[in-house]
């Protein structure tokens, strides 16, 4: 990830074995300035997860997917279950596109962690608000990845006796107690806490613990 580089623009994937229905939900985004990614099969989409998979390149623009219950082949349902093993809905978010004999099947993935369905015919308005709230989301989680992903790469670069000091610095002990508690001197500690404190880029220990709660759990 390169932090100077301009994020990437949101995009919209459609996976759909109609043409017609990738064509009319493409034209309707691009009328809303939203960029979409067509796929003809759940198939070619999860070879395109996998390829990026494979590249170790990460999701990075927000994202969602507009994903048709019944195809020939691999059904929406069963992409959605893949998706939701790796945790791929977590920033992709999964917008189902249904009959209506579809809708306790679409009712029922939604209590399973799909966004939302919309049924066919669907009010145009509607689905690009729901889009627009899914790309909203999309973007929420990855800047809580990087967030986490951030104070993971601060946490790697601590000693371990570092780890031990700043673990008791969060408990709320005063310099003294940590003192005692890990048999080194107040002046040790000080210098210890003064890095961690550096390292992990906060200035006081509430900074410290407020950090660490919206991120990885200390080692």
């Amino acid at each position: 990830m390169h932090p100077s580089h301009p994020p990437s623009p949101a995009t919209v994937y459609i996976v759909d074995d109609d043409a017609e229905v990738r064509e009319a939900l493409a034209w309707l985004l691009r009328s809303r300035r939203v960029l979409s990614e067509g796929f003809a099969s759940a198939e070619a989409f999860e070879a395109m997860l996998s390829e990026r998979a494979a590249r170790g390149v990460g999701q990075r623009q927000p994202s969602c997917l507009l994903l048709d219950v019944r195809m020939p082949g691999m059904s929406g349902l069963a992409l959605f279950d893949r998706m939701l093993e790796r945790g791929d809905t977590a920033t992709i978010p999964v917008i189902f596109l249904t009959g209506h004999a579809d809708v306790p099947t679409a009712v029922d993935t939604v209590k399973r962690g799909a966004f939302d369905f919309c049924e066919k015919p669907f009010s145009d308005n509607q689905l690009v608000d729901r889009i627009q709230a899914a790309l909203a989301l999309s973007a929420e989680r990855l800047t809580q990845q990087r967030a986490q992903c951030r104070v993971q790469q601060r946490l790697a670069e601590l000693t371990e006796r570092e780890h031990e000091v700043m673990r008791l610095v969060v408990e709320g002990l005063p310099n003294k107690l940590i003192a005692d508690q890990l048999s080194i001197s107040v002046r040790t500690v000080e210098v210890h806490r003064a890095r961690v404190f550096d390292k992990m880029q906060v200035r006081s220990a509430v900074e410290l613990a407020n950090l660490l709660r919206a991120g990885p759990a200390p080692a």
